[in-house]
């Protein structure tokens, strides 16, 4: 994932985070709240689950927010 911010320092530095996220899939994905990094926990199995639905927030430093839907 990427945002950005045009401000400088720490107001334009960004952290990501996951908001909503069912109990399964949470066991499955991995947010790196540094760099947006989405990665795999384990090995997605269709059986389990044939789809996924994260709502994921990216923050500067001034506290200003958006977020989206990671599906």
């Amino acid at each position: 994932l990427t945002a950005t911010d045009a401000d400088e320092g720490l107001y334009g530095h960004v952290k990501y985070s996951i908001k909503k996220v069912s109990d399964m899939a949470s066991d499955i994905f991995h947010l790196d709240s540094e760099t947006g990094d989405m990665t795999l926990l384990r090995s997605l199995d269709f059986e389990e689950g044939d789809s996924y639905e994260l709502e994921v927030q990216a923050r500067d430093g001034g506290g200003l927010y958006d977020k989206t839907k990671v599906v």
